[in-house]
């Protein structure tokens, strides 16, 4: 009988630990298939963060790195100087990424390191119990903010992509969801590129995925999704903000 789908070998057996409706689960999926397709699952080493996917490490079939909070690109760095032959990527959340570790992620992107970072935003602290993030939206309720985001007490939400596109090493920077199967596809195609795109040894390479939260967030997975579309898409725009070509060889 022929196969018409399956899990990809990129993903272990470990059932995943995330809450229902969360978009953890199709961004491993994506990733891990990308990474099997391209045949780098026995070369490529990932680093997992302190956040919700800090278990990251059991469910990809690759090596994997533990780092501390925030600190995923120093460690990333680390590694890729060390094995400059190997894909690294890292995985990382809001909190993670745009918050503690927002020097660590500004100073990769600024020298050109050569991995790839899957940012997932989904405009809350999820694994922490729902605090404000430096994403969430003007009006979002979160734990320490019951009344909803302001302006004035919490400045603006900040754009990672837009904000990393801006520095010379960053050779890819584009902005995705997974809220249905176009959108889907289209998340994977941005995670390849931007595999092959290190793979090609151009610099560094950002993909943010815009994500839900239903247990924080306080809706249903449903719900959730349609809140994604109607509230976050507004705000963090889809689509490739910077595609840098390597530079040519000079021909003599």
């Amino acid at each position: 009988m022929a196969i018409v789908y399956q899990k990809s070998a990129g993903l272990t057996d470990k059932e995943l630990h995330y809450c229902p409706g969360c978009n953890h689960g199709i961004i491993h999926k994506l990733v891990a298939e990308v990474m099997d397709e391209l045949g780098i699952l026995d070369t490529t080493i990932g680093v997992c963060p302190v956040g919700c996917s800090v278990f990251a490490y059991n469910y990809f079939n690759c090596d994997m790195q533990e780092a501390a909070h925030g600190r995923a690109p120093a460690v990333a760095t680390g590694i890729k100087r060390t094995h400059p032959n190997s894909p690294v990527f890292t995985y990382q959340g809001d909190g993670d990424l745009a918050s503690i570790g927002c020097a660590e992620i500004t100073h990769a992107a600024m020298r050109g390191e050569k991995f790839t970072t899957i940012f997932v935003n989904n405009a809350i602290y999820g694994m922490t119990g729902g605090q404000m993030a430096p994403t969430t939206l003007i009006g979002q309720k979160a734990t320490t903010c019951p009344l909803g985001r302001t302006k004035e007490q919490a400045g603006m939400p900040i754009r990672m992509a837009e904000m990393l596109s801006t520095l010379d090493g960053c050779v890819y920077a584009e902005r995705v969801c997974v809220t249905d199967i176009p959108h889907l596809n289209k998340a994977k195609a941005a995670i390849k590129k931007a595999f092959q795109k290190q793979l090609a040894g151009e610099g560094f390479t950002f993909v943010e995925v815009l994500s839900t939260c239903p247990t924080n967030w306080g809706m249903t997975p449903l719900k959730a999704k349609e809140w994604l579309t109607d509230n976050m898409i507004p705000y963090y725009p889809l689509g490739c903000i910077k595609d840098i070509d390597a530079p040519k060889a000079e021909v003599k």
